[in-house]
C-alpha cells in the first residue's frame, strides 16, 4: 500500500507536467479546464487511498484525460505567412533570374490530439514499468468511457463497478446476486417483485419452490385445506368453487350423506326410500337385521323387516305374533288371526264373536262361569 501511495504521488506529478504541456498549446481560454484538472488531482492525492480506492482514482484520472482529449480540439484560425523568395547564389547564365511569387502557407500547428495520445501512451508505459496495469479493458457499457482499474464483466459487457446498477432501483449491485431480463441487470429484490409469479394466498413473490394448482401459483406453505388448514398428503386434494379441500372435509361438506348414519358416502352405496345408504347401514331400523334378497318394508321413510313393520303398524297377531295379511279380528285393543282368537282356558275358537274378558284374556261363556262365578 505504501508503494501504491508513492506511485500515485509520482502519477500526480507526472499528470501536472503532462497537463501543463498540453494546455500550453491552447489559448488562455482553456485555463479553467487546467485548473479543474489540477484541483481534481490535488483532491485525489489529499487522502491516503486504499488499494481499491487507488484503482478507482486511476480510473477517474484516465477518464478525465480522455474527456479532455475529446473536448480540447483547437479552433484557432490559420494565419497566412508571407515568405520571400531566395535568390540563388550563382544565377545561371542561360536562364534569367525570375522572382518567386508570394504564397500563403498555413502554419503547422502541433496536433493536440496526437500529442495527447503520445503523452498518454508515455504515461501508460511509465506506469506499466512500475507495475501498475493501465491498459483499457474496454469501454463501460453505461458511460462509454474506458475501464482501466477495477472492472465488472457481466452480460457479455464490461462496466465500471459504480455503473453496474439495478435497472429498476439504480442501486449498485456490487458482489450481490443479480438477474437478467431483456439484457438488463436487476437486483434480486426488484427482479422478484417485478417478474416472479405471485402466491394466490399472500400475493407475495414466489422466490423458490412453487405449487401450481387450480390455474394459480402458491407458496408450498400456503397451499392447504380451505376448511381445516391441513396440508395435503399423498391423496391430494378436492376442488369445490375454486377452493382446495382435503378428502375428509370435502366429503363431509359436499358428499351425499347416508340415510342411516348421516355420515358422508365415499364409495359404494344403496339408493332406497329417496335416500342413499351405506350398505352396512341399510338394515331394519328396529332389529338391525340385513334384509334378505333386498326385501324390506317402508314405514315413515325408514326400512323395517316384516315383523317389525307390522309391529309398528299394529298388524301382528296377538296370538301367534305373526303378521296378519288376510282376515283379522280386532278385540281387546288387539288384532288376531281368526283361528288364533280362542278361549284362554279351553282353547276353543271364539268364532261367534261373543266372549268374556278377564285379566286381558278372552274366555268362552262356559269357562268364564266355571272359573269366575
Amino acid at each position: 500500500l505504501n508503494e501504491l501511495d508513492h506511485l500515485l504521488q509520482e502519477l500526480n506529478a507526472t499528470q501536472f507536467n503532462i497537463t501543463d504541456e498540453i494546455l500550453a498549446q491552447f489559448p488562455s481560454s482553456k485555463k479553467d479546464e487546467r485548473d479543474k484538472i489540477k484541483e481534481k488531482a490535488l483532491s485525489s492525492s489529499s487522502a491516503k487511498p486504499s488499494a481499491t480506492s487507488a484503482t478507482m482514482e486511476l480510473d477517474k484520472l484516465m477518464a478525465s484525460l480522455s474527456d479532455f482529449r475529446v473536448q480540447s480540439t483547437p479552433t484557432s484560425p490559420v494565419s497566412p505567412v508571407v515568405t520571400e523568395s531566395q535568390q540563388p547564389a550563382v544565377p545561371s547564365s542561360h536562364q534569367p533570374a525570375v522572382p518567386q511569387q508570394l504564397s500563403n502557407v498555413p502554419s503547422q500547428q502541433p496536433t493536440s490530439g496526437g500529442s495527447l495520445d503520445s503523452m498518454l501512451g508515455l504515461l501508460q508505459s511509465d506506469l506499466s514499468r512500475q507495475g501498475v496495469q493501465t491498459s483499457s479493458k474496454g469501454n463501460c457499457s453505461a458511460c462509454q468511457k474506458p475501464v482501466v482499474g477495477q472492472v465488472v464483466t457481466a452480460l457479455g459487457k464490461v462496466w465500471h463497478p459504480e455503473h453496474f446498477v439495478c435497472t429498476h432501483c439504480q442501486e449498485e449491485i456490487g458482489s450481490r446476486n443479480f438477474f437478467e431480463r431483456d439484457g438488463q441487470p436487476f437486483c434480486e429484490k426488484d427482479y422478484h417483485n417485478l417478474f416472479s409469479p405471485r402466491c394466490h394466498y399472500c400475493n407475495g413473490p414466489i422466490l423458490d419452490k412453487v405449487v401450481t394448482a387450480l390455474d394459480k401459483t402458491w407458496h408450498p406453505d400456503h397451499f392447504f385445506c380451505a376448511q381445516c388448514g391441513a396440508f395435503f398428503g399423498p391423496e391430494g386434494f378436492h376442488e369445490k368453487d375454486g377452493k382446495a379441500f382435503c378428502r375428509k372435509d370435502y366429503f363431509d361438506m359436499f358428499a351425499p350423506k347416508c340415510g342411516g348414519c348421516t355420515r358422508a358416502i365415499l364409495e359404494n352405496y344403496i339408493s332406497a326410500l329417496n335416500s342413499l345408504w351405506h350398505p352396512e347401514c341399510f338394515v331394519c331400523r328396529e332389529c338391525f337385521t340385513p334384509f334378505i334378497n333386498g326385501s324390506f318394508f317402508d314405514h315413515d321413510g325408514q326400512p323395517y323387516c316384516e315383523a317389525h313393520y307390522h309391529e309398528r303398524r299394529g298388524s301382528l297377531c296377538s296370538g301367534c305374533q305373526k303378521p296378519i295379511t288376510g282376515r283379522c279380528i280386532t278385540a281387546m285393543g288387539k288384532k288376531f288371526h281368526p283361528e288364533h282368537f280362542v278361549c284362554a282356558f279351553c282353547l276353543k275358537q271364539l268364532n261367534k264373536g261373543t266372549f268374556k274378558e278377564q285379566n286381558d284374556k278372552p274366555y268362552c261363556h262356559g269357562c268364564f262361569v266355571k272359573l269366575f262365578s
